[in-house]
């Protein structure tokens, strides 16, 4: 490669990793760190060769990657495998003992949550602490302050003693000090499951708004489906090597064949998955999975949704099992984008009689509903829903596009109630919706509004639940006695 063509893939490098080697000295009993400290030194004196007391342990050996300016990589691999090493050494934390790392933009490390925290000084004091080791000046957070207590969500704790905190509030305020700071670089370890599910989701829509305006993201974790919900590539780790770069699906596949093989097996699935690496195949980037959660639903829609009117139940249905609304339940991760001619509100469930709920029962029917204005002429006008986990996968949904019968027109000034009548599947677990209406009108071709997570339902437990996962296939399990 030219030396052009070096200095031009530098430049949009956010992160380079060069051949970075870290080796630690491990030693079997205390007295022989002391030897080795002593008699080394005597046996070259006296011209005898150095014994060794020691034992040479590479925690990572030659690894070499790039991230580009708004790449989102992660990395994954089985527990010792160096990846929380290989953060610190990018970090700057930890210094590699051979190779060498350049980080171009500012860095924000979610590594040890609250590492920088003093217990006796109050949460503001802590946050002003910690930023200045993050090194933003102290001007800066003072306009950043509010931000990141009201991501924090710890109320008027914020100017108590960090050493009253319960160990919720405690990492709910180190990741809101860490990632409220617009960082041009984000470097997660395993930090995102902190606080309930609503904190949760607001770290991740945290994540998802960095990476909308072009921020770097270098994220570890064991969650095969996080790295690829949130990564555009992923790299695979073992036993301190790069063994894999590649499609988050693809490298995650290879990560559960690693992690789930015996003792007996893994050194030849580890040896097929580096042929695999060392083939001479270009590697692809995948796009991002993460869509927001209305475009990837193209045949979802089999069959008209229903009017608003609620549709029969018989009698037999009904189980005695009751749904019912939940005031606490409130989302605090709600988005409205910008409007485009049209505007989404009072978005809510209800059950088919009418009832608002938000606490849904596996197998029963309800109805999402909305009202769109409209402010300005439209055509092609569809409407759309999804139903996204806790960490932002979009798991269900539907959208009127791309059944060309329910396509409509709307005019300035019109308003629209939207109903989806639908069969609850999804297992017991928290959700978010949203809503979505698409057209065609002098503002836009295609999206006019959406409204994010603007609900949050939680679908109850169930006795002797056989299914596992998102969705209830309904399975049957039967035994049979086999006699030889």
């Amino acid at each position: 490669m030219s030396s052009d063509k070096l200095g031009a893939r530098a430049s949009n490098a956010a992160v380079s990793v060069r051949n970075v080697s870290k080796h630690y000295v491990m030693f079997d009993r205390p007295e022989d760190r002391f030897k080795q400290m002593v008699v080394p030194r005597l046996e070259r004196l006296i011209g005898r060769p150095p014994r060794r007391y020691f034992r040479d342990f590479a925690a990572l050996s030659g690894v070499s990657f790039e991230i580009g300016r708004g790449e989102t990589v992660g990395i994954i691999g089985r527990n010792g495998s160096g990846k929380s090493t290989l953060l610190q050494i990018i970090c700057g934390t930890l210094q590699p003992t051979s190779g060498a790392v350049e980080v171009n933009g500012r860095i924000a490390a979610l590594l040890e949550l609250g590492a920088g925290f003093n217990p006796e000084f109050t949460g503001r004091e802590n946050v002003f602490l910690n930023a200045a080791i993050l090194g933003v000046p102290r001007k800066e957070m003072e306009w950043r302050f509010d931000d990141i207590a009201r991501f924090a969500d710890i109320g008027p704790f914020i100017d108590q003693p960090v050493k009253t905190y319960s160990s919720g509030m405690y990492v709910r305020l180190a990741f809101a000090t860490a990632i409220n700071v617009d960082p041009d670089i984000l470097v997660v370890d395993e930090a995102l499951a902190v606080g309930d599910e609503a904190f949760q989701r607001k770290c991740f829509a945290r994540i998802e708004d960095i990476k909308d305006k072009g921020g770097t993201i270098l994220f570890v974790s064991h969650g095969a489906q996080t790295i690829v919900q949130l990564c555009t590539r992923a790299i695979l780790i073992d036993n301190g090597e790069k063994i894999f770069e590649g499609r988050p699906k693809t490298v995650t596949g290879h990560y559960q064949r690693l992690v789930n093989a015996s003792v007996e097996t893994a050194p030849g699935i580890r040896a097929g998955i580096l042929a695999l690496s060392s083939a001479p195949t270009k590697v692809q980037v995948a796009d991002s999975v993460f869509d927001g959660g209305f475009e990837d639903t193209q045949g979802a829609i089999r069959q008209p949704p229903s009017a608003c009117e609620p549709s029969a139940i018989s009698a037999s249905e009904d189980d005695g099992l009751a749904d019912y609304h939940d005031p606490s339940l409130v989302s605090r991760s709600a988005v409205r984008l910008e409007e485009r001619g049209a505007s989404i509100r009072d978005i809510r469930l209800v059950t088919v009689y009418g009832d608002a709920v938000n606490v849904l029962r596996l197998g029963k029917r309800y109805v999402l509903e909305y009202y769109v204005d409209f402010h300005l002429d439209a055509t092609n006008v569809s409407f759309g829903f999804a139903v996204r986990t806790v960490s932002g996968l979009t798991v269900a949904g539907a959208m009127s596009a791309d059944v060309a019968s329910l396509k409509t027109a709307a005019t300035r000034g019109s308003c629209v109630k939207v109903c989806f009548e639908f069969n609850c599947l999804l297992l017991p677990g928290t959700y978010f919706v949203g809503g979505a209406v698409y057209g065609t009108s002098e503002q836009s071709s295609d999206l006019m509004h959406r409204m994010v997570d603007a609900l949050v339902i939680r679908v109850a437990p169930e006795n002797d639940l056989l299914a596992k996962g998102f969705f209830d296939l309904s399975p049957q399990l039967s035994l049979q006695n086999v006699q030889d």
